[in-house]
């Protein structure tokens, strides 16, 4: 398998994570692409977007939840319910999540222009959907016994929060924060870290 990324990719980390977790690691070979520039990703994914999981047979999987989903039914770790409440709780916490992320990346993209060329209006949008979807998470008071695909979601779009100082989500926020940190040691966070230089 191939997986086609960009290593601060909120999403492309949360595929990596759930990869690892089911044991797959060694199994996909990882080629860094740059999404916003390098328009030969369109020949795989038409929205230029990673990730993108290329099978060994060619089949073509792109978004994070679907190859995240074939991943875990293919490796067995269950961390995607099967089936019922649980399961549309679990995938509504990493669409949260996700949706969370693209407005981080909205904000990344926005505060890159030119001081005077940038949107308020637009990075303020963004903003309060993602203090928004921080007090709900604050509120669902994730256990650290449990690291499955919701809380892989959320652990990578927290991440990338702090990698690209998007805002200081831990202030006033002291469940998530701890949930977190105790998160962020799990092999399959630590294996996947970037360091900004």
């Amino acid at each position: 398998m191939r997986l086609l990324y960009s290593a601060l990719s909120p999403f492309a980390r949360k595929v990596r994570i759930v990869a690892h977790e089911n044991g797959f690691t060694g199994a996909i070979v990882l080629e860094t692409v740059a999404p916003f520039t390098d328009e030969s990703l369109r020949a795989t994914n038409p929205l230029s977007q990673v990730p993108v999981l290329i099978l060994a047979d060619g089949e073509i999987l792109f978004d994070s939840s679907v190859i995240c989903d074939h991943l875990d039914a293919s490796g067995g770790a269950g961390l995607i319910p099967a089936a019922g409440r649980d399961r549309r709780q679990a995938l509504t916490l990493q669409a949260l999540a996700d949706g969370m992320g693209s407005a981080a990346i909205a904000v990344v993209r926005e505060r890159m222009r030119p001081a005077d060329d940038q949107r308020p209006e637009l990075i303020d949008r963004q903003l309060r959907a993602i203090i928004a979807g921080l007090d709900r998470l604050e509120a669902e008071g994730f256990s650290d016994s449990r690291f499955a695909i919701a809380e892989i979601a959320v652990a990578a779009q927290l991440a990338y929060f702090d990698a690209r100082q998007v805002i200081d989500w831990r202030d006033g926020r002291p469940t998530l924060a701890a949930w977190f940190e105790a998160a962020s040691r799990r092999e399959s966070m630590v294996v996947t870290s970037v360091q900004l230089t």
